[in-house]
């Protein structure tokens, strides 16, 4: 199992979820600095969060034309798994591999508490280890986190089955409240439509050790790179 995660400038969570990848395959990921063009053989491309290029224009408007993610939309072409969480999120509808766009908060402030999500789906290798319907806690930390469709999108993604999560409630409702961004549906995480390409604005990789506070996001990894290990 050999990951890579995609270093902008600007990234503030790239060793974050290096450190939650090497947790849970038992060695550190590649990194990847921007700039370069080819990366190496991998199973999974992590984009992190973050504030690549410091956001300026659009969040992930101009890491979307850096070297690197040239080739990562190639691969995921081609079928390999990757992980936009944050601002890699942002950097995915910017590429056009995920749909829609990540607007400002509802409430026009940054926002930076933990959630909780529920999973939706289990048909794709990030949510094929977790349980539908099963409500996990993860924090969130993004000023641009509004994620936003049209009606005719919103239809193709719930008639596809690719949300992934929702904010939901700790009992698992989904409601305004509960949602802290003012996201469209509550949607907190989709797939793209070969479902090997995951956006989330939630954080997993910080909540991946009981001295965080909690594990949801070393479960969320376990059965992600299973997924991954068994697909090889």
């Amino acid at each position: 199992m050999k990951a890579a995660v995609i270093v902008f400038p600007g990234s503030n969570c790239d060793r974050d979820i290096a450190v939650a990848l090497e947790a849970c395959m038992g060695h550190a990921p590649a990194m990847v600095w921007h700039r370069d063009s080819e990366l190496p053989d991998v199973d999974l491309i992590a984009l992190p969060g973050g504030f690549s290029y410091g956001d300026y224009l659009r969040s992930g408007a101009m890491a979307v034309h850096s070297p690197a993610m040239r080739e990562v939309v190639a691969r995921a072409e081609r079928g390999v798994a990757v992980l936009g969480i944050c601002n890699g999120f942002q950097v995915l509808t910017e590429s056009g591999l995920l749909p829609g766009a990540l607007m400002r908060n509802r409430d026009l402030r940054f926002v930076c508490r933990d959630v909780w999500v529920r999973v939706e789906t289990t048909d794709s290798v990030f949510t094929t280890g977790l349980q539908k319907g099963e409500c996990m806690r993860f924090p969130v930390a993004h000023n641009d986190g509004s994620y936003f469709v049209d009606d005719t999108t919103l239809a193709t993604l719930q008639d596809a089955d690719r949300i992934a999560f929702r904010y939901v409630t700790p009992d698992g409702q989904v409601t305004d409240d509960a949602n802290p961004n003012g996201s469209r549906a509550g949607i907190a995480g989709v797939l793209g439509p070969s479902r090997n390409v995951l956006g989330m604005m939630p954080h997993p990789e910080r909540l991946v050790d009981e001295a965080q506070g909690g594990t949801d996001g070393r479960r969320f990894f376990e059965g992600l790179l299973n997924a991954l290990e068994t697909a090889r």
